[in-house]
């Protein structure tokens, strides 16, 4: 399910963001300006929040990424 990145509260946001981006194992100091670059991405519809029920997670696609065929 696609979750409007804008009906988040920012600190939610941020903490979904942060976390999706050190799970490479980024660098503190890269992490902020991927941060950056992901919340601008999302604000352009380059990429989209996604949560998935069954597993119970949230994960940032390119929306050409998306499985739409529900299986």
């Amino acid at each position: 399910m696609i979750v409007p990145h804008r009906k988040l509260s920012p600190e939610a946001l941020a903490a979904v963001v942060e976390e999706f981006v050190t799970r490479d194992g980024t660098e503190h100091t890269d992490a902020e300006l991927k941060v950056e670059h992901v919340l601008r991405a999302l604000d352009r519809g380059d990429l989209v929040l996604v949560y998935d029920s069954d597993s119970e997670t949230c994960n940032i696609l390119q929306p050409d990424q998306i499985d739409v065929s529900g299986s």
